[in-house]
């Protein structure tokens, strides 16, 4: 992965409380803004966590040189996949 580890674990921080149970159902009943355009929905569920988190986040990742791809890569790490079981 090309994130730090320092900014790795703020971005998880800042995601993992809004990850929950509620909002998984959510996405997953397709009750989110434009969920009719919705091509891949983990894609979706994900980068929308990485967007409220972003508030909290202190860490401009895109200053540090990280592209959308380096991002997604650090997200598929720390959000589950919808159909997967969450332990809170």
């Amino acid at each position: 992965m090309k994130i730090s580890p320092a900014s790795f674990d703020a971005l998880r921080a800042a995601i993992e409380p809004l990850d929950t149970p509620e909002v998984r159902e959510l996405y997953l009943t397709g009750q989110f803004p434009r969920a009719d355009r919705v091509k891949d929905l983990d894609v979706r569920y994900r980068w929308d966590l990485y967007w409220a988190a972003r508030r909290s986040f202190d860490v401009d990742l895109y200053a540090e040189g990280l592209v959308d791809s380096h991002i997604d890569t650090a997200l598929r790490r720390i959000v589950p996949n919808l159909t997967e079981e969450v332990t809170a």
